[in-house]
């Protein structure tokens, strides 16, 4: 029989993955500038919806998701399994009456905050523990439901008077998850887990009209996934697994979701089935101060901008969800050397020796070889070889005054038109044109674009020899 407590070893290695199954629970749940009057927050829920069947029968959404993986538990193991996904709570705003009443108002506004209509997403697991053996012996049903609610809570002012009241209203909701594994042929013992997500809501749109998307939602899973830990054993790869295992990797049917190791490095105990494709173990980027939900910007642009939003901007955020007020006072908050912290990274560079006198300067070190590879171009040499621009011979160290125009140019090009740049490298392609590596004048980042190698490239006819080099 299956059991729905977890273990403290299973429940502390899901915890690890909820830190990312959590970017996809909230993924786009709402978007800068965190206002609910933005239009695009006016369109909810993007990924991982599961909606009712009926509605999903008149639309391009889905019902189900449907997973399969490989695993190679050990004897005795058990698989745990949590299908999480999101709620919408909707919120209803009204305003007190003299005489005792509410009615529905668009807004109810208050000194800190700006009230409005929205659903809120509450989040629900779905958890249980089956033995392997139980899953080879058949299909293991694990049916769920979450009733019909309602919730009202008062709005006061800041003198504690009665203004107002917010009324959430749940709908009903019925799913099921169901699983089960099929030892393969092979050289190893092997086995192919199907786990399905469904919803089984028996919810029909409303007598003549069409399904609306907008009734539809409160009765759909939203971001909908699932998080599965072996007690014993290890899951295999989808993107890179064994040689031996490719044909049955290829075989497996993945709808609407996509499974990856989800364990930290080293260890494949554990698997994360997302409606957001990833890759195998996923992290949160360690500079990352919070969540902002809006996974779609870079976090310093996107604190930046809304840190830069008006007073009446941000009342209007923080009226709109809690976790848009605390995205909103979390860019208000950062302390400088977070904002230090976020303007940028560098991973996966070795550390190599550098020229003594970049000995004692902190991270990464350049190579001290050249950035081309004297090897392969053993005939060429960027800083030496020379090219012909206005009759006169020009070199690394040639000053230049840019004139693009004359072949394919991009917007950029209306800037740099007519500014003199120095001439950093003379480079040969394998089709045997000549390009010139150079760095403009008065550019800031001059520096940083000679130590990276990364330059700005013309070729000889759109450049003009600079007239103190005539």
């Amino acid at each position: 029989m299956s059991v729905t407590a977890f273990a403290p070893e299973t429940e502390a290695r899901l915890a690890l993955a909820r830190q990312v199954a959590d970017a996809v629970l909230f993924e786009g749940y709402v978007l800068y500038p965190y206002r609910a009057s933005a239009a695009k927050n006016r369109l909810r829920w993007q990924f991982g919806v599961l909606v009712p069947p009926a509605w999903g029968a008149e639309c391009e959404e889905h019902a189900f998701q449907h997973t399969e993986c490989l695993m190679e538990p050990r004897a005795g193991a058990a698989l745990a399994v949590e299908l999480r996904f999101l709620r919408a709570r909707r919120r209803t705003v009204q305003r007190a009456l003299p005489d005792g009443r509410f009615e529905t108002v668009p807004e109810l506004r208050l000194e800190d905050r700006v009230l409005v209509p929205w659903d809120e997403g509450v989040e629900e697991r779905v958890e249980a523990v089956v033995p392997v053996d139980e899953l080879l012996a058949g299909d293991v049903t694990i049916p769920f439901g979450r009733p019909a609610g309602e919730e009202t809570e008062p709005v006061l002012d800041e003198g504690g008077r009665e203004i107002g009241r917010t009324i959430r209203r749940y709908e009903e909701l019925d799913g099921l998850l169901r699983l089960s594994a099929r030892e393969l042929d092979g050289p190893y013992r092997v086995m192919r887990l199907t786990a399905v997500a469904e919803n089984t809501s028996t919810w029909l749109p409303p007598a003549g009209r069409a399904a609306d998307r907008d009734a539809a939602l409160p009765r759909s899973l939203m971001a909908a996934h699932l998080l599965m830990a072996l007690s014993k054993g290890a899951f295999l790869s989808m993107t890179d697994p064994p040689e031996w295992a490719r044909a049955a990797i290829g075989s497996c049917r993945n709808l609407h979701t996509w499974p990856v190791l989800a364990a930290e490095p080293g260890r494949a105990d554990v698997m994360l089935s997302s409606p957001i494709i990833l890759e195998d173990h996923p992290a949160i980027a360690p500079e990352s101060p919070g969540v902002l939900y809006d996974a779609t910007e870079i976090d310093e642009i996107l604190a930046l901008r809304t840190a830069a939003l008006t007073d009446e901007e941000k009342r209007e955020a923080r009226g709109t969800d809690e976790r848009a007020a605390a995205a909103i006072d979390l860019a208000d908050s950062l302390p400088p050397d977070v904002w230090e912290r976020l303007h940028g990274a560098v991973r996966g560079l070795r550390e190599v020796t550098g020229p003594p006198a970049m000995a004692d300067a902190p991270g990464p070190r350049p190579p001290d070889t050249p950035w081309w590879d004297p090897a392969a171009d053993a005939g060429f040499d960027p800083q030496r070889d020379q090219v012909v621009v206005d009759g006169r011979s020009v070199g690394a160290g040639s000053r230049v005054v840019l004139n693009p125009g004359l072949r394919r140019t991009d917007a950029q090009d209306l800037f740099l038109r007519g500014r003199t740049a120095t001439v950093e490298a003379v480079l040969h392609d394998v089709d045997g044109a000549v390009h010139l590596a150079v760095t403009v004048d008065g550019d800031p980042g001059a520096d940083l674009r000679r130590e990276q190698g990364r330059y700005l490239y013309f070729q000889p006819d759109e450049l003009i020899l600079a007239q103190e080099d005539a």
